[in-house]
């Protein structure tokens, strides 16, 4: 993504929880740092973050 600016983050909150979903979605929040409803974390703006956001985007809330 070109119009990515150095510094930029990304808030993600996990909004839905984890049991009963496939396990690669499972692996990819926890590859976020995401555990529990209601947790959030800062991650970098970058092409691997969005694509982990993108999969499991029905389960996220995300801010800028």
């Amino acid at each position: 993504m070109a119009d990515n600016k150095t510094g930029s983050t990304l808030e993600i909150t996990l909004k839905k929880s984890l049991i009963g979903r496939l396990e690669s979605h499972q692996l990819t929040a926890k590859s976020l740092g995401l555990r529990k409803i209601g947790q959030t974390v800062v991650q970098p703006k970058n092409d691997a973050t969005i694509g982990k956001i993108k999969k499991i985007s029905y389960m996220l809330e995300v801010k800028e």
